[in-house]
Order: structure tokens, then C-alpha cells, then sequence
């Protein structure tokens, strides 16, 4: 008989409030043009201005709708991380560090709002990501590769997008989106000393709880294998 296996899901913080946005953009359009009926031409410009401002809101409160409803699943064989693009599976046997990100400018000490994960073979995202999160997460990473800059950790003429094919250890050549994210972590691992990259904005709690329960699951998950 297969053993069901326990998840853990994570909602991300930046998904909470949506429908609150949402809420408030309809009222305050509403009520605008209520209000609107009799001054139309004295307050036009301020009107227009309430108008804008609410259909911005409006578009923040839907894509954060838009998001997935959990952003990590975490089970005794896998860490799933979820995005609006796609998504990524690794599981926890394939998985070398889980570190919270910490350097040192000077006498300072920097924690990065992120959780680091190196992989013991970072091949094995090849088929672990869909292109369209790869590509996307290139860019989103960029706030990582300017502080690995501004800390020497980086040379400038690598800090470019490698769109050079990328190759796997069975002689497989990857091309296009894969590639190019396959190259960006081999190259924020020479940088910082990861592969991954957990955003706080996509976990629902403190960095050092969230990190205390990823370790308690990797721990964990060899009694189950």
C-alpha cells in the first residue's frame, strides 16, 4: 500500500491582500463617479487622478490574485517552489547546503532577504524548471548579481547573460532559456555559494524560522527513504 506522504505548504507574502485591493479599487472608483456627477469640469484633473490611482490598485490587487496559491510545497522527498511563470522540483537527496545568505562589507555585516540552496550537481535542474520560469527568474535574480558586483565578488564581464549552449554531463547540449539560467547559477555560485534562491517575499514567515523548518525537512527526509 503507498504511504501518503505529508506536505507542507507555504503561502507567499506578497500574495496576501489581494482581494482587499481589489475591493478597496472598486469602492473608491465607484464612489468617484457618484461624486463626479455634479463637479465634472471643476475637479476633472483630480477625478482622472482618483481614476488612475484606483486602476493601479486594482492591477496590484490582480496579480497578486493572479499568484499561485502556495508558493512552496515542501514534502520528505521534494521542495517545490511555485511562481505566476512556472515552477521548480528539487529533490531534497540532490540538495548539498541550505543556508540563509550572510556577508561582510567591511566591518558590516549583510543578510541578504533570501534563503541560498546549492546543489551537489546543478545539471540536474535541466529538467527540474520550465524555460519560462528560467527566463524569468534571470531577471528577477539581477538585485543578486549587482550586490555580488558591488562586493568584488564578481567581475564585470561576467556579470553579462551567457547565452552560450550549456553542457550536460551526458554530452546533452541545452540551448536558449535553460542554458542561459543553467550559467547564471553556476555563476552566482561562484559569487555567493548557491544555486537557488528563496526570496523572502515568497515564504510567510521569519528567514531563520523558514530556514529552521527547511533543515528540520531535509533532516527528515531520509527516514522516509
Amino acid at each position: 500500500m503507498t504511504r501518503t506522504l505529508p506536505v507542507i505548504n507555504i503561502k507567499a507574502q506578497s500574495s496576501h491582500h489581494a482581494l482587499f485591493l481589489m475591493l478597496v479599487a472598486v469602492i473608491i472608483a465607484f464612489s468617484t463617479l457618484v461624486f463626479s456627477q455634479g463637479y465634472c469640469r471643476q475637479f476633472q484633473l483630480v477625478f482622472t487622478f482618483i481614476y488612475l490611482c484606483s486602476l493601479v490598485t486594482f492591477i496590484t490587487g490582480l496579480a497578486k490574485y493572479l499568484e499561485p496559491k502556495y508558493s512552496l510545497c515542501l514534502n520528505p522527498k521534494s521542495i517545490k517552489y511555485q511562481h505566476r511563470y512556472g515552477h521548480w522540483k528539487i529533490d531534497w537527496q540532490q540538495i548539498q547546503r541550505i543556508s540563509l545568505i550572510n556577508e561582510t562589507s567591511g566591518l558590516t555585516k549583510i543578510q541578504l532577504p533570501y534563503i541560498g540552496i546549492r546543489l551537489k550537481d546543478v545539471s540536474t535542474l535541466a529538467d527540474k524548471i520550465s524555460p519560462r520560469l528560467a527566463n524569468r527568474l534571470i531577471h528577477e535574480q539581477k538585485p543578486l548579481v549587482a550586490f555580488a558586483m558591488s562586493q568584488d565578488l564578481l567581475p564585470l564581464g561576467q556579470s553579462l547573460l551567457n547565452f552560450e549552449p550549456f553542457i550536460l554531463p551526458s554530452g546533452e547540449t541545452l540551448t536558449g532559456p535553460l542554458a542561459a539560467f543553467l550559467h547564471h547559477c553556476t555563476l552566482l555560485n561562484q559569487a555567493l555559494g548557491y544555486h537557488l534562491f528563496l526570496p523572502e517575499t515568497a515564504i510567510d514567515r521569519d528567514l531563520n524560522e523558514f530556514y529552521t523548518l527547511l533543515m528540520q525537512c531535509m533532516r527528515s527526509s531520509t527516514e522516509y527513504n
